[in-house]
């Protein structure tokens, strides 16, 4: 268990990042090229390397292990998540030297929120071993519908607005079209938002979304909130700059959300598992834990989640070669 310290510093230095990115890559809007975007990404993908390793080296191994796992999951899934914030951005119409700010902004809402959901399923792991099996079901029920709707074009998905978006365009007035990165403006007396802060809300909120399986699946791969927390932050602060990197790839990704599947669905046996061999529930082997039941190593499970993904990936892009990428398609 972290120290308060630990906490402090570790959210201090999200924040800090968080602030560096906003007021010195996107503070002055612009479109990012593919090799500007390479770099950042590259950038904060060392930066969660050079996390786990300080990890290894403070704490342990198995915490390390846990948190290149819990990356690698949340890193994926945010993939997956790309191909919603494309069709966002593409609904709102956002100008492209505006996207940048946008996904900023909205990630950093996501994370608030994801803080939330992760408070609440350690406090409620921490309380009642059988919330495993929940996780666990939820999981497995999430695979096959990703595996089932898998079979679509990805470049297909369609974004429906939640309740939280139609409820800000209930209650708030709005511009018709963006007054630069002002989020609301005052026009003859009356204060009206833009369509910027429509998107940003959309973008955050949608996020969350995602959260309702890619926290699950973490809880599956370790326990400790702190590794959970840290590893959704430093998947979520390379989204930005991953958006720009694989936005024309996206189309050729076909096979990935199969990939996601078979990660959701072995994380959800893995949780069903964990539950049974911890069971306190008096209708399964009279209430008394299942000791015989095997358990999966981390490292077994960071193994898992590299191979399948690699694979997905790879065979998607054999499977496509030769096709046209959307962002150069888009300049045609």
């Amino acid at each position: 268990m972290e120290s308060t310290a630990v906490w402090v510093i570790t959210v201090v230095a999200i924040a800090a990042l968080f602030f560096f990115d906003f007021y010195v890559v996107v503070r002055n809007p612009h479109e990012p090229s593919f090799r500007e975007s390479t770099r950042w990404t590259i950038f904060y993908i060392s930066l969660a390397v050079l996390f786990g390793l300080s990890l290894w080296a403070w704490s342990s191994a198995q915490k390390a292990t846990e948190f290149f796992a819990g990356y690698v999951t949340e890193w994926s899934l945010s993939v997956d998540n790309l191909f919603v914030f494309l069709v966002i951005l593409s609904r709102f119409a956002v100008p492209a030297a505006y996207k940048q700010r946008v996904l900023l902004i909205g990630v950093a809402i996501a994370l608030i929120l994801r803080t939330i959901f992760i408070i609440v399923g350690a406090a409620a792991l921490a309380a009642f071993s059988w919330v495993f099996f929940i996780f666990g079901a939820f999981l497995i029920w999430t695979a096959f519908s990703v595996a089932r709707e898998g079979g679509a074009e990805e470049g297909e998905v369609e974004y429906s607005e939640n309740r939280v978006m139609r409820w800000v365009r209930k209650v708030l007035p709005a511009t018709d079209d963006y007054r630069g990165t002002a989020l609301w403006v005052k026009e003859n007396g009356k204060r009206l938002v833009t369509p910027m802060l429509m998107v940003i809300i959309a973008v955050g909120t949608t996020d969350v979304l995602f959260a309702l399986d890619s926290i699950p699946a973490i809880f599956g791969l370790t326990q400790d909130p702190y590794i959970v927390f840290t590893a959704n932050a430093f998947a979520l602060m390379g989204l930005r700059q991953l958006f720009f990197v694989v936005q024309g790839l996206l189309a050729r990704l076909i096979y990935l959300s199969y990939g996601l599947a078979v990660i959701l669905g072995y994380i959800g046996v893995k949780l069903i598992l964990e539950a049974l061999r911890e069971n306190t529930l008096p209708f399964i082997n009279g209430g008394e834990p299942i000791h015989s039941i095997p358990e999966f190593p981390t490292w077994v499970s960071l193994l898992v989640i590299l191979v399948v993904i690699g694979v997905a990936a790879i065979a998607s892009l054999i499977a496509t070669r030769g096709a046209t990428p959307v962002a150069e398609a888009e300049k045609d």
